[in-house]
């Protein structure tokens, strides 16, 4: 457990019910951690263990039903949904399996894109694309389309569009899901990389090797955590 400054992401007692039906379905159950400031963490699960759910109240997209949940010292559930969304989209680069790139704009417009939603001058919005390009080695595709792009390339895109705001953390689900292996190893190696240069980075995933690369693993079964593993355990 981490403390004081250090801590980005503090979880407590998180619980989360839908009803579906009449029935309730408890989707996590009494889920607390920490998570310090340029931590590589993997959130690991099989389907129906409560990762994605839990990505979403990580990521400001979902409310919990129980428990508490900080980023960066504030409590989400105080905030406005104005303050919701500056975390969005300032705050948290999400990177998710389906690129989500725009078909008919260049690399460059669809990492530009939450800069101009964040009402950022002309300059800076084409100066911080550029370096976000750059820090994904897509300098010389920055032109192309997805269309004429790899999927390796498409997802060094989202990445990119992940970054541009300088997020204090990169929340990616299943990353290389639609990723051959190859691609898929380039993709982590990037995110090594990243990690390196001081991102706090949460990776969700049910694939063994893509949690293997982070220095630690929350292990979910049935909305509870199973176990915790660490790099040099």
């Amino acid at each position: 457990m981490s403390s004081g400054n250090d801590v980005m992401i503090s979880v407590e007692h998180l619980s989360k019910t839908y009803k579906l039906d009449k029935q309730e379905v408890r989707a996590l159950c009494d889920v607390s951690f920490t998570i310090a400031r340029n931590e590589y963490v993997a959130i690991m699960g099989p389907s129906g263990s409560g990762k994605s759910t839990l990505m979403n109240l990580i990521g400001c997209l979902d409310t919990p039903t129980e428990g508490s949940f900080s980023l960066n010292g504030k409590l989400v559930s105080a905030l406005s949904e104005d303050e919701l969304a500056h975390i969005r989209n300032k705050e948290i680069g999400f990177v998710f399996q389906v690129f989500n790139l725009l078909p008919r704009a260049s690399a460059f417009r669809n990492v530009e894109l939450p800069l101009i939603y964040a009402g950022a001058r002309k300059k800076d919005r084409e100066e911080k694309a550029r370096r976000a390009l750059e820090m994904v080695e897509m300098k010389n595709r920055m032109q192309h389309r997805p269309a004429e792009l790899s999927g390796g390339e498409r997802q060094r895109v989202a990445i990119a569009r992940a970054l541009v705001n300088e997020p204090s953390l990169l929340l990616a689900d299943e990353p290389t899901g639609n990723l051959d292996s190859k691609t898929g190893e380039e993709i982590l190696k990037l995110f090594r990389k990243l990690h390196e240069r001081g991102n706090t980075i949460i990776v969700v995933t049910h694939d063994r090797e893509v949690a293997e690369q982070s220095r630690r693993i929350i292990h979910l079964r049935d909305g509870r955590i199973e176990k915790e593993e660490r790099k040099g355990d």
